[in-house]
This record gives C-alpha cells, sequence and structure tokens, in this order.
C-alpha cells in the first residue's frame, strides 16, 4: 500500500507585513492515501497553523516523483529532470520526464540539490527546467517529530485491518458451505 502527494489549496484571512488582513489561498502539499485522508490530514495540520477559520479549496494529486527536503532552506523548486535512454529497436534516443520538489535557497541552490540527488544515477540525464513552486510547506506521513511512532502505529493498524478484511474475504472465498 503506497502513499501519494497531493496538492491541497487552503484559502484563509492571512495578516501581512503592515497589519492589514487579505484573504489568500495557498498550496500545501500531503502524503496521504486518498482523497479523503489528504482533506483529514490537511485539517489536522492546518488547525496548527491557523486560529481563524480556513477553507479547503481544492484537492489533486500532485505530479512530483520525488520529494528532497533540505535543511537551513526555506523554498520549494520544481525540478524538472529528463532520462535519456537508447532505444535499441529505433536508434533513437527517448526522454521520459520525471518532476521533483527540491528545498533550497535559491534556483543555483536547486540545481545543485538536484545534482546531489541525481549523483547516483546510472543512466544518463539532463535538467532542462527549474522553477519556484508556490507550495508553502509539505506534510509527510511520518514527519519525523514526536507523533511519528503513534502515526506509524495508525497506519500499520490501518494496513493490518485492510490484510485482515482481504484475508477473511478470501477464506470465505475457498470455503466450501454444507447445506442442511
Amino acid at each position: 500500500m503506497s502513499t501519494m502527494w497531493y496538492e491541497c489549496k487552503v484559502k484563509y484571512r492571512k495578516t501581512d507585513d503592515t497589519g492589514g488582513q487579505k484573504i489568500t489561498t495557498e498550496p500545501y502539499l500531503v502524503d496521504a492515501l486518498s482523497y479523503t485522508e489528504a482533506e483529514s490530514r490537511i485539517n489536522e495540520e492546518m488547525k496548527a497553523y491557523i486560529s481563524e477559520e480556513f477553507k479547503i479549496t481544492n484537492i489533486k494529486v500532485a505530479n512530483y516523483a520525488e520529494i528532497h527536503p533540505f535543511e537551513n532552506t526555506d523554498r520549494w523548486f520544481k525540478s524538472k529532470i529528463s532520462l535519456l535512454a537508447y532505444d535499441e529497436e529505433t536508434g533513437k534516443e527517448r526522454k521520459s520526464n520525471m518532476y521533483f520538489l527540491v528545498q533550497a535557497n535559491d534556483v543555483k541552490e536547486a540545481f545543485d540539490n538536484t545534482v546531489t540527488i541525481m549523483k547516483n544515477t546510472m543512466g544518463e540525464y539532463s535538467i532542462p527546467a527549474i522553477s519556484e513552486s508556490p507550495i508553502m510547506d509539505v506534510f509527510p506521513y511520518f514527519s519525523g517529530e514526536d507523533g511519528e511512532l503513534e502515526q506509524l502505529e495508525k497506519f500499520n493498524a490501518l494496513k493490518a485491518s485492510k490484510l485482515e478484511v482481504n484475508e477473511a474475504i478470501e477464506t470465505l472465498d475457498h470455503m466450501e458451505f454444507e447445506t442442511v
């Protein structure tokens, strides 16, 4: 059972630097098993940051292959990586693109961090584009904070209960029932 990344847009009243308030919509990334869980998780995460009312305006599956946080950085960048492969049948070079979300302080650092991530890649690749992402924050399933063990236990309990239900269904499928 794998989780996916969901981009959640949150609309709320924000106080700016001058003390004025404006309504803003900001995207966040959350790791979840489904849209329903993504909505639940973003609600929980935002309650810790926003004391006033907020609204989830959109949830969509994010197209990031990998997420890479780096220490002492505060912005997120979308790195487009083109993997190059030689097709022996056609004799042509093929490109397949994937996107990483990389944390950095500027575009040059985002490029350097992307190169660091890709250093053990066996095949050829290029980095045709890096742009600053509007993502404000990323909430992985297991954040490494004090609640990690509790979250891991909840996750494993959920996974185990689904496996038990599936096993029970399989057992019923294979059982022979005696009619009286």
